[in-house]
């Protein structure tokens, strides 16, 4: 590895480098800057349909095609119909977004939020990753697939992330790469990254992700070379500075404080630290972060916490948190050693079929799930197993409510271990989707009780429908659940209605499950 020294005199036979890129176009502000942008060109086998007559009527109401012109691609495949998906897997039709506008359904994606519901969160990925025609105005620019692949991101969906844009062929668009360059530093696979950038010279590097690449190489010579020249033209601030001359030669600055991180940090910033050192804690970071501490290089402790996130969030499988809690023995106590410690008792207990120590352990581990808000992934792993077993008291109460969180929730909504009362009474009636005649047990139960008895659609909704808008539907859908839950509990009664009146009532059922027994209210 080259000294400082030996760097800075290699500039005299060094050449010019491109200017720092521009302000990305993401509405994701953590984004790293890895390429520059390069202005959008129109295929040559675009077709550009001329705007109306200014007399001429609309298409259709709420205008379904663009103000101005819209512009769609004969014979050629679009970025925006890339899905994982197919209609056949998904139920969804092929005709997602109906005569929606492609800013429409964009903006649309872009505002849905909702937290806490695993039901709501995995319908909500598996609309961004469907496999669906475009709408007429996309013009083969990718800007639905850019904000399908940012809303996947802002979730910490980076599995699906990844493999979305592995489908959309990722090296020949910046905008594209930008993202799955960072989706490859989250996970551990920069080096593929790298190489792709190196077969890519369309794709214009900025200056730290050149350095970076050029050093996972072991061309470090070319990697200090890059950075002094930069340093030299005054095209590298002091911060990136401080970090890349760390991150080429990190004993050059032993015993110096490590510099503060900037904000925001950035996927590559991340990985920069980590390499030098100097790891920075996804806690407080955005939640697809939280996929670069589930490694090998990472703690158990920060593997565990990590996972907890995801899994609250419903994007690592069940399967995966129950290996990490098993791993191996707590080496403390307190947070989350208390929950590994809970979760590896019942699990050892439930392997020997001690139904009294069964009973004993299950209150206290659901409720350490319950703290870090996992207990739909915990449900997923031990419903239906506890629902052959013949519990009581408290445990049974539990199993039984785990019961109706899992999938096999309708055939457990009348297992042995229901307790009778009008509250599990109306949580089957949710789960076989009626509850006429049936009291409901509690103020929630009451504000989504028409949605199984009287439904009424929320306003808008109609049209959208009438558009064979599905997708825009279902994501309003979402959104009045999501209001709801945050204040005027109604809307979550018309959100459910919407989606049962788009056929997606399994969805609906177990939305209405978990907002009755999660207790996810803002």
């Amino acid at each position: 590895m080259p000294t400082r020294a030996a760097a800075l005199a290699l500039i005299l036979c060094s050449t010019a480098l491109p200017l720092r890129a521009e302000a990305p176009l993401s509405a994701i502000d953590w984004l790293s800057q890895s390429v520059t942008a390069k202005p959008h060109v129109v295929a040559p086998n675009a077709t550009v349909i001329p705007p109306a007559a200014p007399n001429e009527p609309a298409v259709a109401k709420k205008g379904a095609l663009p103000e101005d012109v819209a512009v769609s691609v004969i014979g050629g495949p679009s970025p925006d119909a890339v899905g994982l998906l197919s209609p056949a897997a998904t139920g969804f039709p092929h005709d997602l977004w109906g005569l929606a506008r492609t800013a429409e359904v964009t903006a649309a994606i872009r505002d849905t939020r909702i937290e806490g519901l695993p039901a709501l969160q995995g319908l909500l990925v598996t609309i961004l990753i469907a496999e669906a025609s475009p709408p007429a105005d996309a013009g083969g620019r990718g800007e639905l697939l850019i904000a399908r692949i940012d809303k996947l991101l802002e979730l910490g969906a980076l599995d699906q992330a990844a493999a979305l844009l592995a489908e959309a062929g990722h090296v020949k668009n910046p905008e594209v790469f930008r993202r799955a360059f960072d989706v490859a530093l989250l996970t551990g696979t920069e080096d593929q990254a790298c190489t792709d950038l190196a077969r890519a010279p369309e794709l214009a590097l900025t200056l730290t992700t050149r350095v970076f690449c050029l050093a996972r190489s072991g061309d470090w010579s070319a990697a200090a070379l890059t950075l002094r020249t930069a340093q030299a033209l005054g095209h590298v601030s002091g911060v990136e500075d401080e970090l890349l001359s760390r991150f080429l030669d990190p004993d050059l600055f032993e015993g110096e404080p490590v510099p503060d991180p900037p904000k925001p940090v950035t996927p590559l910033v991340w990985r920069i630290y980590d390499a030098i050192g100097e790891p920075l804690s996804t806690s407080t970071l955005p939640l697809a972060f939280a996929h670069a501490e589930l490694g090998p290089r990472a703690g158990w402790k920060a593997q565990l916490e990590a996972a907890e996130r995801l899994a609250r969030a419903g994007m690592i499988p069940a399967n995966q948190l129950l290996g990490l809690y098993t791993q191996k023995k707590p080496a403390a106590s307190g947070g989350v050693w208390d929950r590994a410690e809970a979760f590896q008792n019942f699990d050892t207990a439930l392997t020997a079929g001690d139904l009294g120590t069964i009973e004993q352990r299950l209150p206290l581990a659901y409720a350490r799930m319950a703290d870090v808000e996992a207990e739909v992934p915990f449900a997923d792993l031990y419903a239906l197993p506890l629902s052959k077993l013949k519990l009581t008291g408290d445990a049974a109460r539990i199993a039984y409510e785990m019961g109706l969180l899992s999938p096999d929730y309708r055939s457990l909504a009348t297992s042995a271990l229901s307790p009778g009362d009008a509250r599990s009474l109306f949580l089957a009636g949710v789960a076989a989707g009626s509850v006429k005649g049936l009291n409901a047990p509690d103020s929630m139960a009451r504000a989504l009780a028409p949605a199984f008895t009287n439904p009424v659609l929320p306003a808008g909704a109609e049209d959208l429908l009438a558009q064979k808008r599905l997708g825009e539907a279902m994501l309003m859908a979402i959104s009045l659940i999501d209001t709801g839950l945050k204040g005027d509990t109604t809307q979550v009664a018309k959100g459910l209605a919407l989606l049962r009146k788009l056929g997606l009532e399994d969805a609906a059922r177990r939305t209405a499950l978990e907002v009755l027994l999660l207790e996810r209210r803002g």
